[in-house]
C-alpha cells in the first residue's frame, strides 16, 4: 500500500481508516478524489460528499486510476465548450450541432453530435446527409464533422484528421494565483492581444475576430501581460454552463511571445484566468490542446489538468465513397 506523504492532491484514491472504538467494524474504506493532506486527510467522494479523517487513523491511502468518465459527462461538456466558441451561425439538424464562422478554426465550422441520447442520426443517412451538406455549402464551407469519443462513429469512408485531446480540471485542485498578478483581464481582445493571437503559427485573419469575441450565454475573459508598447502573453477564456449543471471555464488561444517564452508567463496568464473563472462561478476548467503537442501538455498537467476525453475531425471525401 502506498502512505499519504506519497500521493499527490487531486489523486484519485482508496482511503482506510480506523472508525471510533463502539463501530461493529475496526475501519472502513473511502473512494474519491484527495483534496487535503493537513492537518486532515479530506477525500471528496464521487457524490461530492467530503470525508474527513484524521493523520492518526489513517491506515493506507493508495493512488488508483482516473475516474472512468461516462458518456454522458463528454457530451455536457462539449455542449459547455460549442456554446464557449459557438461561431458565427448555429443550427440544429437531427441531433448534430452545426456552427460556421468563416472558416475560422475547424471547432466553428463543423457539425458535432450534442443531441440527447437517441436523437443523433446517422450523418449517412441520406436526407440528413443532404441537409448537413446544404447547409454548409450555402456558407461556403465543405461538410466537416467533429467526432467526440463514444459521441458517433466514423463515417465509412471518411479519414480522420487532428486528433485533440480535451483536458479537464477541478479548479479546487488548481493552484491559483493567490497574490495580484501583471495579468489584465478584459471584456474583449485589445490591440495588443490581437498582435500577438496566432492561429497555426500564422496572425488571425480579419473575420476571425468576430469567432474569437463570440459565446452563448455565457461571459469571455481575455487574458494579457504587457504594457503599452509591447504584448508577452495572452491567453482566452469563456465561463460557460454545461446541461449537467457544472459551470466551466475553457482557455484558449494561449500565446506567450516568443522572446518571453520559458519564463512561466503561460502559466501565469493561465491561472489568473482560471481565477476570473471561479470568480465567475465555474467549479471546473478545460481546454483543447493537439495530441502532439507536447510542451502545452505539461504546461497543462502542472497546472493539474488531466485528460478527460479525445476528438477527431472528419471532412467529407471529395469524390464517390470507397
Amino acid at each position: 500500500m502506498t502512505t499519504e506523504q506519497s500521493v499527490p492532491v487531486g489523486t484519485r484514491v482508496v482511503l482506510r481508516y480506523r472508525l471510533p472504538a463502539g463501530y461493529s467494524h475496526p475501519m472502513t474504506d473511502v473512494i474519491g478524489e484527495l483534496v487535503s493532506l493537513e492537518p486532515a486527510v479530506v477525500v471528496r467522494t464521487a457524490g461530492g460528499r467530503l470525508v474527513q479523517v484524521a493523520p492518526e487513523a489513517v491506515v493506507a491511502l493508495k493512488a488508483l486510476g482516473a475516474r472512468p468518465i461516462r458518456t454522458g459527462e463528454i457530451r455536457a461538456l462539449e455542449n459547455a465548450a460549442a456554446a464557449a466558441w459557438p461561431g458565427l451561425e448555429q443550427g440544429w439538424i437531427d441531433g448534430w450541432l452545426l456552427r460556421a464562422g468563416a472558416g475560422f478554426t475547424g471547432r466553428a465550422n463543423s457539425a458535432t453530435p450534442l443531441g440527447d441520447p437517441g436523437t443523433v442520426a446517422d450523418p449517412l443517412d441520406p436526407d440528413v446527409h443532404a441537409r448537413m451538406r446544404e447547409w454548409f455549402a450555402v456558407r461556403g464551407l465543405p461538410l466537416r464533422l467533429l467526432l467526440p469519443d463514444r459521441l458517433a462513429r466514423l463515417p465509412h469512408g471518411w479519414a480522420p484528421s487532428d486528433e485533440v485531446q480535451v483536458l479537464a480540471a477541478d479548479l479546487d485542485n488548481v493552484p491559483l494565483p493567490g497574490v495580484a498578478t501583471p495579468v489584465t483581464v478584459s471584456a474583449g481582445p485589445d490591440p495588443g492581444w490581437l498582435s500577438l493571437y496566432r492561429y497555426r503559427g500564422a496572425p488571425m485573419p480579419a473575420e476571425g475576430r468576430a469567432v474569437v469575441e463570440s459565446v452563448l450565454g455565457g461571459v469571455l475573459g481575455f487574458g494579457r501581460i504587457g504594457g503599452d508598447t509591447e504584448t508577452l502573453a495572452i491567453a482566452r477564456a469563456a465561463v460557460t454552463d454545461a446541461p449537467d449543471g457544472r459551470r466551466w471555464v475553457g482557455l484558449t488561444a494561449v500565446e506567450v511571445a516568443a522572446a518571453h517564452r520559458r519564463n512561466s508567463l503561460g502559466t501565469l496568464v493561465c491561472g489568473a484566468l482560471l481565477q476570473w473563472g471561479r470568480d465567475h462561478g465555474a467549479t471546473h476548467a478545460y481546454l483543447q490542446v493537439a495530441a502532439g503537442n507536447t510542451a502545452a501538455r505539461g504546461l497543462y498537467r502542472a497546472l493539474g489538468f488531466v485528460e478527460h476525453h479525445r476528438y477527431r475531425y472528419a471532412t467529407e471525401p471529395v469524390g464517390p465513397l470507397a
